[in-house]
């Protein structure tokens, strides 16, 4: 009973049956395919703005091929399809008539002499690693084939094949073919060269480009006259084809951005194809520059050097070029110095320039002192040793005087200057502002040139902005930008600009006067219709050479030195760097200088001594555009008015003004320490006339301490004997015939009389020193030696 039950279960009628075979048989055609097909590893490729190539990564399993294309050239498409499959667009992944005709053939022949396969069936079996030729594989092909043809449009098929078919040797796919025998895009290829790469995957162990030229030779103008009769191409085209040679061995792939091709690696990951910004003429005459530049400084064995060149509208890098060239990467070439952080030296001091003028803590000539300083043992140096006494600022800046900026960035706050850089753009100030302190202006920190040309970029780009909508400030003006196409920029959003377009075009106006190395040996003077406003910076120890400069148009960064942080003594931004900047601005479009901001700007008197607003006693002014807060900054401090006699050459007081001619005069008055230096390279300079007679004293302290600055702790060294060597103390007296009396803790030192220097050898200890005149003012300092045991 309980068999005839199964039995009655299980008998189904024939319809059933048939039903049940049909799920089964489109489920197996169903899953025929896989699901994702062509899944071996890609080359990285890496293209211009123009979709030239510009370098490669081999795929990891050693073969070029390149990511998967979307399209095929009309050109290779009418080739391949003549050449392997007339009947494409009419059959569904299989053509039966070809089908046919050779199981005809092969039976007759007993042996495989046609395979009937159509470029469907070709795709599949290159998608399956052209597995051996059997009957079931064939079979397996055709179903699959169908499936494709389910799945896929005719073009996304052309596509999988030309992505992925084999052209000799380790090249795979259509695009590494065409640039590896033609130097080429496929899109740029000649009838002639197309119809040669569509032929080539028929047989390419045996039809290799250098090789088997005849064969070749013949296969391609065979379809090239299949073409003619076809009516793509006229007679004449046919002719120049047919003449046209085939390729000898394969060309390298380009390798004109490899540092940044690792570097978009390094975040976006192998296997893809990236389309930049870059200009590929200006990238490839940058990469010559550079590497003539390298060899003529390796004589004084410095062996890298980096460029970045960024349109200033838009923001787009142009020319990126991350490192000299090195096939056996001796020194480091094969680092991507523009994104490295490096020792900024002086290449930040434009932005400190503009900040100030933004707040109006200073107007563009406002006198600054350049005298020895030191802050809690910090002594900057300028470059030559030297001191001015007092400079304008803007000379300061085209200058580059260190102690001026360190002295300008006291005045500022250190803080403030950090969060600064940071709000522009600067990512590499990791550690809070307190540990770099008033250093950060000379190159106590770090930053790439990526970076610095960015924030140059971004102040440029907000003048350019301001001027072409009529007064508005935008929020994308700072931040990093596009390199590659459809990049979506990172921007910094800020409501008020970190600096407004006076202040970038009073900086841009410094910078226009930095003195250009044209007295530099080897150096050809630059002559270009176009300015540039542009800026060096040479780190501690010569380890780093800068140079920036910008137009409305583009700018450029350059770096130069060791990438391992080897110093050189003839390592600096002017001589190092400079003469490539120029070199590059000369490969670009000359073009206008940037228009002042006059809405931005206020046209005010200034002293044209001290550049600072008209003070009531200045006698001579001179007009200047100022940014809006140079309105409330500070009136001439350096002009006071003062009552001579009638022969001018004495002071008179109140005390003395009784029955004498008195003429007031205005007079230009530094401070002690800065006029001693002042009056070296100012020779017009007048000394303050001394009092009369019985006229009472100089009402300010005509006495200044040159050395030592401030409560110092000086470091008193030992000779050989043990003992502690001699200090020497510095002053100045306005008067420059004065005599000075020195003690120390009260114990008289003695006398000085016009150079103003007192040797004394102190034990360690904090020690009051007093300096006096004949007219009884003194100046009063604590200082404090300290010997090789203290710290």
């Amino acid at each position: 009973m309980i068999i005839s039950e199964l039995k009655r279960f299980f008998r189904f009628d024939r319809q059933t049956v048939w039903l049940l075979v049909s799920m089964c048989c489109f489920i197996l055609f169903f899953f025929s395919l896989p699901s994702g097909i062509f899944n071996k590893p890609r080359s990285t490729v890496l293209y211009s703005s123009d979709g030239t190539l510009l370098s490669g990564m081999i795929a990891d399993d050693g073969q070029w091929r390149f990511p998967m294309r979307e399209s095929v050239p009309d050109k290779f498409k009418l080739a391949l399809i003549t050449y392997e499959d007339r009947h494409y667009y009419e059959h569904s992944g299989i053509y039966l008539p070809s089908l046919c005709r050779a199981v005809v053939q092969n039976v007759s022949n007993q042996k495989v002499v046609s395979g009937a396969s159509t470029l469907t069936m070709q795709t599949v079996r290159l998608s399956r690693d052209n597995p051996s030729r059997t009957i079931a594989e064939k079979l397996a092909e055709m179903v699959r084939a169908m499936r494709m043809e389910w799945r896929y449009d005719k073009e996304e098929i052309l596509a999988l094949y030309a992505s992925n078919a084999p052209f000799g040797g380790n090249v795979v796919g259509l695009d590494a073919a065409s640039w590896r025998y033609f130097g080429r895009s496929p899109e740029q290829l000649s009838w002639a060269e197309a119809t040669t790469l569509a032929v080539l995957p028929n047989a390419p162990s045996l039809i290799f480009p250098g090789k088997n030229q005849e064969r070749l030779l013949e296969k391609r103008n065979r379809v090239l006259e299949l073409l003619y009769d076809r009516g793509c191409f006229d007679e004449q085209t046919l002719a120049l084809s047919l003449s046209e040679p085939l390729p000898g061995k394969p060309y390298p792939l380009p390798q004109t951005a490899p540092h940044l091709l690792h570097t978009i690696v390094s975040s976006s990951g192998k296997g893809k194809q990236f389309k930049t910004t870059i200009d590929v003429q200006l990238q490839e005459q940058c990469n010559i520059l550079l590497n003539q530049r390298v060899a003529q400084l390796e004589s004084n064995f410095i062996h890298n050097a980096a460029v970045l060149v960024v349109e200033v509208r838009t923001g787009n890098v142009v020319a990126y070029v991350g490192n000299s060239s090195d096939l056996q990467n001796r020194f480091g070439n094969m680092v991507d110095v523009i994104r490295a952080p490096r020792s900024t030296g002086s290449i930040l001091k434009p932005f400190l320039y503009a900040a100030m003028l933004k707040e109006g803590l200073i107007l563009p000539n406002s006198l600054v002192a350049d005298i020895p300083i030191q802050y809690d043992g910090f002594s900057p140096q300028n470059y030559a040793e030297t001191f001015d006494g007092a400079v304008p600022a803007s000379l300061a800046l085209s200058r580059s005087l260190n102690i001026p900026s360190v002295i300008m960035l006291k005045e500022y706050g250190y803080q403030r200057f950090y969060h600064l850089l940071q709000k522009i753009g600067f990512t590499h100030f990791r550690q809070p502002a307190d540990h770099y302190g008033l250093s950060i202006i000379l190159g106590g920190g770090e930053a790439s040139l990526w970076d610095i040309t960015h924030a140059y970029a971004g102040m440029s780009r907000t003048l350019i902005e301001y001027h072409d909508s009529n007064g508005k400030y935008f929020d994308h003006a700072y931040g990093e930008r596009n390199i590659l196409q459809g990049e979506k920029a990172d921007t910094i959003t800020d409501e008020f600009p970190p600096f407004d377009a006076a202040s970038i075009w009073c900086t841009y106006r410094a910078l226009l006067e930095v003195n250009r190395p044209e007295t530099e040996l080897g150096w050809e003077v630059y002559n270009s219709s176009s300015p540039i406003a542009w800026k060096t910076g040479t780190s501690f120890g010569n380890r780093d050479a800068w140079a920036v400069g910008t137009t409305p148009d583009y700018v450029v960064g350059v770096w130069v030195g060791n990438a391992d942080g080897q110093g050189r003594p003839t390592l600096t931004g002017v001589t190092s760097a400079a003469p490539l900047l120029f070199d590059i601005f000369s490969l670009l479009p000359h073009n206008r200088w940037f228009t002042p901001p006059y809405d931005d700007l206020n046209k005010i008197a200034v002293c044209s001594q001290s550049g600072m607003r008209m003070g009531e006693h200045c006698q001579h002014a001179d007009s200047l555009f100022v940014p809006a807060a140079g309105l409330h900054a500070s009136a001439c401090k350096y002009h006071q008015q003062i009552f001579t006699d009638e022969t001018g050459s004495a002071r008179l007081s109140a005390e003395c003004a009784e029955g004498r001619n008195m003429t007031a005069k205005s007079w230009f008055v530094l401070p002690p320490v800065q006029e001693y230096y002042y009056k070296t390279r100012h020779p017009e300079y007048l000394d303050l006339p001394a009092f009369a007679e019985g006229c009472g004293e100089d009402e300010s302290l005509p006495i200044g301490l040159i050395y030592p600055k401030g409560d110092a702790k000086i470091f008193v060294p030992v000779d050989l004997d043990g003992r502690y060597e001699k200090v020497v103390l510095q002053a100045t007296h306005r008067d420059h015939g004065a005599t000075l009396y020195w003690h120390l803790d009260g114990d008289y030192l003695g006398e000085t009389r016009v150079i103003h220097h007192m040797e004394i050898n102190p034990a360690p200890g904090r020690y009051l020193l007093t300096i006096t005149d004949v007219n009884g003012q003194s100046l009063f300092r604590y200082i404090e030696f300290i010997g090789k045991n203290q710290h």
